[in-house]
């Protein structure tokens, strides 16, 4: 019905010497700034690594400990201890979660630790929850008990002065009308 034929569009010039050049998204690095730092043989960080899926028809007996990225749109009996952990709609985990970022869509049964931890609406915690930033949305479940709390290098303990002496108790006579 509609024809339109396309025309390749070419690609923008540089301009030379321009003062308004468009900058950059902050959040993504300039080609050749300070941010752009030599690759090293090193493995990626777990953001560039990707999502490790556990998926709805599988079942996991055990604990998983790592520091990447991971889904659960299965089952797992066992403590979850990641970097980022999400368990999806059809999710359920009977045990312990762990991780820095941790989002609850679908079941968990146990404690919950982590620096931020959402619950979506059709999020099921049956367990208490220790977490620097929380937060829950209306429609899901949750019975437990919420910590709110830093992880901070514990504090200094002062060293134990020596005890002074306690001074001899006086004895002092009062007498009526004196």
């Amino acid at each position: 019905m509609f024809n339109k034929t396309k025309s390749p569009v070419p690609p923008p010039q540089p301009r030379a010497n321009s003062g308004s050049a468009i900058p950059p998204l902050p959040d993504l690095p300039t080609p050749g700034g300070p941010a752009a730092a030599p690759r090293s043989a090193s493995p990626a960080p777990a953001s560039q690594r990707g999502l490790s899926t556990l998926s709805s028809d599988l079942q996991f007996d055990g604990n998983i400990t790592g520091g990447g990225d991971l889904q659960i749109d299965g089952s797992i009996k066992g403590d979850v201890r990641v970097g980022r952990l999400i368990v999806g709609e059809t999710g359920a985990v009977e045990g312990n979660v762990s991780g820095d970022y941790v989002e609850i869509r679908g079941r968990v049964v146990g404690a919950i630790s982590g620096k931020q931890v959402k619950l979506i609406a059709t999020a099921y915690v049956d367990g208490d929850i220790t977490a620097e930033q929380m937060s829950i949305d209306i429609g899901a479940y949750f019975q437990g008990r919420v910590l709110q709390g830093r992880r901070e290098a514990p504090a200094p303990t002062p060293a134990p002065r020596p005890a002074a002496p306690e001074p001899a108790p006086q004895i002092i006579d009062m007498k009526p009308g004196a």
